[in-house]
């Protein structure tokens, strides 16, 4: 009796128990089934599927450039290329005596919008160098250099508590010119003379804090002797490495690591012919210098670093118009520097595009890999 009435308990039991699943399914309950975890035996882990699989963006090819075609834009990449000299920049040119290196706001604004108009653009001087010239097809280079350090030039201002570029300075008018126009370029080099130390691009800041702004937008610090020396004056090679090295130190001290590569002549005065190669390399006090260009005052478009007759060591620049309009300054340059003359870009700065004939006129131990195209004109 007492084991029929546990076989009945256990019946009943196993009765509402089923009955209680079904009626659990009846109302929407779903099994759930358990995350797989790490399996102690083989150290696999199990992840679950993820419920959100982001979308994979397709990917996209690169715009393909256009062929230019040489007998519309006429590239001509030995011609010459003309390397600007500036000095001072005042508010109003009434206030100064100087009417050959003095240049106003005013009259620089216009004249960016004048050779942007004109299809020029500008590059480094280490691009010159090397001749990585990367300018639109159809374009001409150019080089902007200013000498002396000069606070007209560059400087600074203190606003809300930090060091901002003076609006009223050359660099500050070009930073607000290339808001409007990138593709200009925002580049140059700023001979210096160190041996006037807080007085270089007087203003706020330190000279220091002036030089790594300056150089933070992509500008180049060149060589303009210690004292601002005429070569043309030197008395042996001791002199002029100590003119050039001393300069060479002091940036070094300012901004470790930074390093000059480029000479301008103060005065425009070569040294003495046997004293030359002093002026290129040169040591003082355990400090190594190299100038790789030496750039003259005046007063002439140069040629591309790949000429067969290109002189680094006395490069021509053209002086920008002062207070008063001379020959050879940039104004005079200007309606002389034709498509015919000038160096023209093909858009790519791994081929070196010119006409039939002129080839002869390259030289080929500079090339460093790139290819040498002709056309017929």
């Amino acid at each position: 009796m007492r084991n029929f009435r546990l076989v009945a308990f256990v019946l009943l039991v196993s009765a509402l128990f089923t009955l209680s699943a079904c009626k659990n399914r009846e109302k929407g309950s779903a099994d759930i089934t358990p995350t797989p975890v790490a399996s102690s035996g083989n150290n696999i882990t199990q992840k679950p599927e993820p419920t959100d699989v982001p979308e994979v963006p397709t990917p996209t090819e690169a715009p393909v450039k256009e062929p230019v075609d040489y007998s519309v834009v006429q590239p001509n990449e030995i011609g010459e290329i003309p390397i600007v000299m500036f000095h001072n920049f005042v508010e109003d040119l009434n206030s100064t005596t100087d009417n050959q290196y003095t240049t106003s706001f005013s009259a620089f604004e216009e004249l960016l919008e004048t050779l942007y108009n004109e299809g020029y653009r500008l590059i480094s001087m280490r691009d010159f160098i090397d001749h990585n010239i990367d300018v639109p097809a159809g374009m001409k280079p150019m080089v902007f250099s200013f000498d002396d350090g000069t606070p007209g030039q560059f400087s600074l201002i203190e606003q809300n508590g930090k060091l901002v570029v003076n609006p009223k300075s050359a660099v500050g008018i070009m930073i607000k010119f290339n808001e409007k126009h990138p593709d200009f370029g925002l580049k140059g080099i700023f001979y210096l003379n160190m041996d006037k130390e807080d007085k270089t691009f007087e203003g706020a800041g330190t000279l220091k804090e002036r030089l790594e702004i300056l150089l933070s937008y992509g500008f180049e610090v060149g060589n303009h002797s210690w004292g601002h020396f005429d070569f043309s004056t030197a008395q042996s090679r001791q002199q002029i490495n100590e003119k050039l090295g001393r300069n060479e130190k002091r940036l070094r001290e300012i901004l470790d690591g930074e390093k000059f590569y480029s000479l301008a002549l103060p005065f425009g005065s070569k040294a003495p012919e046997g004293l030359r190669d002093a002026m290129v390399k040169g040591t003082f006090e355990g400090v190594e210098y190299h100038n790789e260009t030496i750039m003259a005052v005046g007063a002439q478009p140069s040629m591309p670093s790949i000429h067969v007759n290109f002189n680094p060591e006395y490069v021509g620049r053209i002086r920008a118009q002062g207070k008063v309009q001379e020959n050879y300054d940039l104004t005079f340059w200007l309606p002389k520097m034709t498509k015919e003359r000038m160096y023209i870009s093909d858009g790519d700065p791994d081929t070196i595009v010119v006409p039939e004939g002129m080839e002869s006129k390259i030289n080929m131990d500079k090339l460093n890999g790139k290819t040498v195209i002709t056309y017929k004109k």
